[in-house]
């Protein structure tokens, strides 16, 4: 590649980081631009879907795609490598196995566990993070099934799974959870009266943002196939084998505690010198890192605000991907002039799973959505992505077509 291109570097593979070069691949003929995009792993994965990989109701590889599939390695250089500091002085960005230089930076590189300084929530609670970590949560409650079926005297707390957090993922992963224990019980013959799902939330109600009719149809479903809840109670502490929950020290003995309760932008992004707000960059309307023009924080990594209410839009799949039009067409604008354009995210409507055919939410203007309807509209919204990355080939091969 010629030397006086303008480089231009995605760091990682989510949702904003793919489409985000996808459009570039799009906005620059190959003569125009040098377009890298650096991953981690030579696949993408859904996130959206790890809540059903740690639950065990997918295949992991249904999640995986990889990124040579979607991404032409004739148009882009792919670098499989892990990002360990962005020198913003000398626009460098150091990797585990070299260091890459750009003129442009894209950072999408996900999130991580944000534990709010609750002793213990580190070391003693899974994550629904990645792959890698959501098949460990799937194999740990297997496990602890297994155990429970092989020991003279088990353990009845062996069997019960604590969810901390009542947000989009708890309750996503609670319901595939619903879906899931009783295929586990008839496997190991196990009553389901001896197995406990319990969700603990700080706040007084579930999933921050829905109305009260459908978090109320959401929380009945759940409830009705078994799923306990504990709103208003704060984790005070967790252990290896319980957490210490209220204002009066109960402790709760559980096999398997999985946090949900909150995530914070990749700690290399502070680590690199930007301001961070409560574990995000605050971006301005145009996707760029104050102080920092040739670099765009995008999805998880970035606070984006909505003029509307004065706050921060949710970092959603959704937003990630619109953002990433904005982002190819800033690079591009700032490269041969023009108007840079500023982000107004164009709400579809969002729908919740809550396990099986059964989910709730609200499409096209506030329209609200119940039971097996919303989960044919959810599964065309993850469709509707698949076919925005790969086109209809891909949504053959990875696509949602469940039988109902």
């Amino acid at each position: 590649m010629s030397e006086n291109k303008p480089k231009i570097v995605v760091l990682g593979a989510g949702y904003a980081g793919m489409m985000t070069t996808k459009r570039l691949m799009q906005q620059f003929a190959p003569e125009e631009a040098e377009i890298t995009l650096i991953n981690k792993h030579n696949y993408h994965y859904q996130t959206t879907w790890l809540h059903e990989v740690a639950a065990g109701t997918i295949d992991v590889n249904r999640s995986r795609i990889m990124i040579s599939d979607v991404i032409n390695p004739k148009r882009v250089h792919l670098i499989y490598d892990t990002v360990k500091k962005i020198n913003k002085a000398d626009k460098t960005v150091q990797l585990e196995n070299g260091k890459v230089d750009y003129d442009y930076l894209v950072v999408g590189l996900g999130f991580e566990k944000a534990t709010f300084g609750i002793k213990g929530m580190e070391e003693h609670a899974f994550s629904i993070q990645s792959v890698d970590k959501s098949r460990l949560i799937r194999d740990h409650i297997e496990y602890q099934f297994a155990r429970y079926r092989n020991e003279a005297n088990p353990d009845s707390s062996m069997l019960t799974i604590i969810v901390g957090g009542a947000g989009f993922t708890g309750i996503e992963f609670l319901g595939e959870l619903a879906e899931r224990i009783p295929v586990l019980c008839k496997k190991y013959d196990i009553p389901r009266r001896d197995v406990r799902i319990i969700d603990i939330e700080a706040m007084e109600t579930i999933l921050p943002g829905f109305d009260e009719e459908l978090l109320n149809y959401a929380k009945d479903s759940l409830e009705a196939r078994g799923i306990e809840f504990k709103l208003g109670t704060m984790i005070k502490e967790v252990k290896a084998d319980s957490v210490i929950v209220g204002e009066d020290n109960e402790e709760i003995k559980a096999g398997t505690i999985v946090w949900t309760g909150g995530v914070q932008a990749n700690r290399i992004i502070g680590e690199s010198g930007f301001e961070l707000t409560k574990g995000k960059v605050n971006v301005d309307a145009t996707l760029r890192a104050p102080g920092d023009e040739e670099v765009y924080m995008l999805g998880d990594c970035a606070w984006v605000m909505n003029n509307e209410t004065g706050k921060p839009y949710p970092p959603t799949a959704q937003i990630a991907i619109q953002e990433a039009d904005v982002c190819a067409h800033n690079i591009k604008t700032s490269i041969f002039g023009g108007t840079l354009q500023e982000f107004s995210f164009d709400d579809k409507g969002t729908v919740a799973s809550l396990g099986g055919s059964d989910a709730m939410g609200t499409v096209f203007d506030g329209n609200k959505l119940y039971g097996l309807s919303a989960s044919v509209m959810k599964n065309v919204i993850d469709d509707r992505y698949l076919f925005l990355l790969g086109g209809p080939m891909l949504v053959l091969r990875k696509g949602k077509f469940r039988p109902f």
